[in-house]
């Protein structure tokens, strides 16, 4: 939110401040003197809530709703207060937390909570309006949130099937390449020594062509000439195999589920407005392209400026000096971990293709700055450019090479 349209809300004559809860809410309102008017303890459905809002806004209409979580359980709350058009404002946990140790009293509950909250909002004037983006944007947000939580389960699944394969076949978990289908349908079939040895590389490769798995032949005679190099079965081997073969199967039910989140995203991401011109920045793909709309809500104008969105994303530094020390610059500890990835793998991936992205890279790197320093500069400058292309409607285009005469 821009500080022009900060300067145009008018100052609320009572302040709501909700603790959310998964069963519960706590509902606190205060007075311009930061009297409490009412304490409540709701349940979260929709009948009580409703009923909150009414009595809230008996006490005055021009009210302030503040809460400290934005998604989960203040979900159905949030949905209710935006049907009845009412301005809301989102505080972190953490400076909830923080800030009630000014207040007096060492206890927490609930309504110390909801207190502390409201007073905050009746307080600070640095308070974006929460605005939880249009409905694509929300459906990409939950796609994208579970595409996330797959990618992380797999990979714990690999990293449990080569602990696993280590454990009586060193030879093949060193060999094979568990970031790819082939391997991992390999290990559902043939997981000890002496089975892949009596199979032989024609049997196997033939097995592996069957399920359509790419290179199947190079594959199987690397599986034998691991089993080759292990003549001897270990302790435990039958039991240990059955295991490989169910967490490879396992696997491979994860890499099916994330194939069809990701066609789920790119049919969402492409009705949104901005999809083609998102897509069109070298390096933003369709799985970036949804992330970059999660985060923001798919408005921009919630920001105001390109260096708002920037810092949203974590790729504004700013300072820590403290006596003689100045000039010390630092991420900021509060930024959205998922916009900064979108930003940060957009700017690797535009690497490979983008000549103006390679040059400006390649200038920080001969001004001294690391590797992840000269891509987040990068990322930096990005976010300039697709603030502006979002802002005219228009993609990305390359500009033509400017040469001098001799």
């Amino acid at each position: 939110m821009c500080d022009d349209e900060l300067a145009e809300v008018t100052v609320p004559q009572i302040w709501a401040g909700v603790d959310i809860g998964k069963e519960h809410h706590h509902c606190v309102v205060v007075d311009e003197r930061g009297e409490r008017l009412l304490s409540r303890r709701v349940f979260n459905d929709e009948p009580a809530l409703l009923e909150l809002i009414t009595d809230v806004l008996a006490l005055s209409e021009d009210v302030l709703w503040a809460v400290d979580i934005n998604h989960g359980g203040a979900a159905l709350l949030i949905g209710l207060l935006l049907s009845h058009e009412q301005p809301m404002v989102y505080i972190t946990g953490l400076a909830v937390h923080q800030a009630s140790t000014a207040y007096r009293g060492q206890g927490k509950t609930d309504e110390k909570d909801a207190f502390v909250i409201a007073d905050q909002a009746r307080m600070r004037q640095d308070l974006g309006l929460l605005r939880p983006g249009d409905e694509i944007a929300v459906d990409l947000r939950t796609l994208t949130a579970r595409r996330l939580d797959l990618v992380n389960d797999r990979t714990r699944q690999t990293n449990r099937l080569r602990a696993q394969l280590l454990e009586f076949f060193p030879a093949l978990e060193r060999t094979l390449n568990l970031s790819k289908k082939g391997p991992v349908v390999l290990l559902t079939g043939y997981q000890v020594p002496a089975a892949i040895r009596r199979s032989g590389a024609r049997r196997i490769a033939t097995w592996l062509k069957n399920r359509k798995v790419k290179n199947a032949v190079a594959l199987a005679e690397t599986a034998v000439e691991a089993a080759r190099a292990q003549h001897t079965a270990l302790p435990g081997e039958t039991l240990a195999a059955a295991m490989v073969a169910r967490i490879a199967k396992g696997v491979l039910a994860l890499d099916e589920e994330i194939a069809e989140l990701d066609a789920l995203i790119e049919a969402r991401f492409d009705e949104h407005r901005h999809a083609t011109v998102i897509r069109s920045l070298p390096g933003m793909g369709t799985l970036l392209g949804a992330e970059f709309i999660a985060a923001t809500g798919g408005d921009l104008e919630a920001f105001g400026t390109a260096d708002r969105l920037a810092s949203f994303a974590g790729l504004s530094p700013v300072p820590r000096d403290s006596g003689r020390v100045s000039g010390n610059m630092r991420r900021p500890r509060r930024y959205h971990r998922g916009l900064l990835r979108a930003f940060y793998l957009s700017a690797m991936a535009s690497l490979r293709t983008c000549s103006a992205s390679q040059a400006y890279y390649g200038r920080k790197r001969n001004e001294g700055k690391g590797h992840k320093q000269a891509l987040l500069a990068l990322a930096r400058r990005r976010a300039n450019v697709l603030w502006a292309m979002l802002r005219d409607g228009e993609c990305y285009q390359v500009l033509p090479t400017v040469t001098t005469a001799a």
